[in-house]
Order: C-alpha cells, then structure tokens, then sequence
C-alpha cells in the first residue's frame, strides 16, 4: 500500500522549515559547498519568507506522513509576480500575475513516494483558482519528471548570471 500524505498551507511559523528546505535544496544540487553560505542562505531566505507570506507574495505547502501531522517532509512553494500586459495567445491579452515554483524540497529519506507529484497537484489547483496567467519553474534533472508529468514544458527561457 503507498504512503498516505497530507498537504497543507504554509503559516509564517513555517518560515524555518521553508528556509531549511531552500537551502538544502541548493546543497544537494551542488551549488552550495561552504558551511557559512549555508547559514547565509538560510538565515535570509527565512526572513524574506517570513516577510511574503504575510504580505502573500509567496504561498507554500508542506507535506507530512498522514499519520504524523507533526513531521513535515517535503515542501514546495509559489513567489506571485505582476506582470505587463502580454499575448496569451493571438486574440487574447493577459494582464496579470505569474507565479514561479520554488522551495521544492522532499528530505531524502522520503523521496520516491510521490510527495513532489502531490505538492505540484495542489499548487498548480490554487493557481487556477486564483487566475494566475503562468507558471514557471526551474527544474532540477532529478526533478524534471515531475514537472512533465502535470504538463510542464520546456520554453525559450534564457538566463544571464552577473560575473563574481
């Protein structure tokens, strides 16, 4: 039988565990190698978090085991951005938000069980529900199955990184 899990809005309280989850996530992608870098990230991405929750730039999720509400193993969010007036399609106009997952996060003990599918499911239903125009994402190797599998696609993105 899978694991059963529940999902649930991120509070500012959460803001720790949100910030946690960042960090490690850049740290198991390679992109974070010193102890003071970690702490840096953490301590400022906790603070931001803190921040948009309350002003609700930012909406997460966390999932926990059903049977241990206490224990939060994963998590994902969306940072809400306006946007300018742009083409959603040759007749129609958009002048709205977009959203752009981030945070996603499964502690390794509990990859593979589906705890990244069920964040996406319940955050792109409150994209819907709250006309978000579209999503975006970064996607990791590892992680790109499960952006496919909702629907996501590949795009013209471009990214320009500022020399150190």
């Amino acid at each position: 039988m899978p694991d059963a899990f529940s999902i649930r809005r991120a509070k500012q309280k959460d803001a720790e565990i949100i910030a946690w989850h960042r960090a490690r996530m850049f740290q198991d992608m390679g992109e974070i190698i010193s102890g003071d870098a970690f702490e840096i990230l953490r301590t400022k991405t906790r603070a931001l978090i803190k921040e948009w929750l309350a002003n609700g730039d930012y909406a997460g999720w966390l999932a926990s085991p059903a049977d241990k509400p206490d224990l939060i193993v994963g998590g994902a969010g969306i940072q809400l951005q306006p946007i300018l007036p742009r083409p959603l399609s040759p007749s129609k106009i958009g002048e709205g938000r977009q959203g752009t997952i981030i945070n996603v996060f499964t502690e390794p003990e509990w990859r593979r069980r589906g705890i990244g599918s069920l964040l996406m499911k319940e955050i792109i239903a409150w994209a819907r529900g709250e006309d978000l125009e579209r999503i975006l994402l970064h996607a990791s190797e590892e992680g790109r199955p499960v952006y496919e599998k909702p629907g996501f696609v590949e795009s013209n993105e471009m990214r320009f990184v500022a020399p150190a």
